[in-house]
């Protein structure tokens, strides 16, 4: 059974840092794209960030500068440490993992991160 389930999320003021896990269980982490989506109440999901297998990082315009994603393939984790955080990023996070093999999608649950001003 594929399970993505985040953790790390919570109320912060801003200025301030999350750092938000992602624990990976029932797929090859390693040949999954993973990477970060939120949505804010009212609005689409849009793509934070994300990490391909062989390395590199993709960033959402408004978030560069402020958030580093990262993976740990021993321990079938992805991270996003979230810094400078704006009441703008307050949204519900989700981790998300395509693998490049099979293109089969996994996500989490979501977890919620809220920026107060």
């Amino acid at each position: 059974q594929v399970q993505l389930v985040e953790s790390g999320g919570g109320l912060v003021q801003a200025g301030g840092s999350l750092r938000l896990s992602c624990a990976a269980s029932g797929i090859f982490f390693g040949i999954n794209v993973m990477g970060w989506y939120r949505q804010a109440p009212g609005k689409q999901r849009e793509l934070v960030a994300s990490i391909p297998v062989g390395g590199g990082t993709n960033y959402a315009d408004s978030v560069k500068g402020r958030f580093t994603i990262s993976r740990d393939n021993t321990k079938n984790t992805l991270y996003l440490q979230m810094n400078s955080l704006k009441p703008e990023d307050t949204a519900v996070y989700y981790c998300n993992g395509v693998s490049v093999f099979s293109g089969v999608e996994y996500w989490g649950q979501g977890t919620q991160v809220t920026v107060s001003s």
